[in-house]
């Protein structure tokens, strides 16, 4: 089974994919990690994502992805994918390449959270620039030997940049959720609760197969 995991910034999709790929063994594949690594060898994307705050080109997304899918889990299946695809054209290359060997997206969850909440967590990020250890105000504060005051918070964790984030990813994911519904492929779970609740939702629904 291959699972699409979306949803806003904030939706804490990061702690669910973890705790699935613990409980069904599978191969995790956050976009995020993989365009970081590539923007440290390669200054095009360095620029683009780094200090110019734009998406990739599609294509160039679903070549640093698959290339990767290709090296470490060439039967394309048992693949949890988290923030890829985030758009229709990203779903459309991403399905073709997976049905040259008879393989899909089964099933995707959307985890739900409001502008209010998502900017409320994303503003609570603070790092800690000796070690690049990241922390939440609200959800994951630091231990007590640690300074409050010496962590930095990011440009892009204010709340101004956060919800020009959340417009971009109504304008470009909107599109596939609409799709992945009609589909009947979507599962949309509450984000706004505990994460063993939601988890547990999560988990049934892989389980049932939906």
């Amino acid at each position: 089974m291959n699972i699409l995991l979306i949803g806003p910034q904030g939706s804490g999709k990061g702690t669910q994919a973890q705790l699935l790929v613990g409980e069904f063994g599978l191969y995790y594949v956050e976009s995020g990690e993989i365009l970081r690594a590539a923007a440290k060898s390669d200054p095009v994307i360095d620029r683009l994502i780094n200090k110019e705050g734009k998406l990739l080109p599609d294509d160039i997304t679903f070549r640093l992805v698959t290339d990767k899918l290709e090296r470490e889990r060439p039967q394309r299946d048992g693949i949890l994918f988290d923030g890829f695809p985030r758009s229709v054209s990203q779903f459309e290359l991403l399905d073709d390449w997976l049905s040259q060997m008879g393989k899909k997206i089964n099933l995707t969850i959307l985890i739900e959270i409001s502008e209010e909440v998502s900017v409320k967590r994303l503003s609570a990020r603070r790092i800690d620039p000796t070690n690049g250890k990241i922390y939440n105000l609200v959800t994951e504060p630091p231990p007590p030997e640690v300074d409050i005051n010496s962590l930095v918070q990011r440009e892009d964790d204010k709340p101004e940049a956060i919800k020009k984030r959340l417009e971009l990813y109504k304008q470009v994911t909107g599109p596939l959720v609409e799709r992945l519904d009609a589909a009947g492929t979507l599962k949309v779970v509450g984000g706004e609760r505990p994460i063993e609740i939601i988890y547990e939702e999560i988990s049934k629904a892989i389980k049932n197969g939906h």
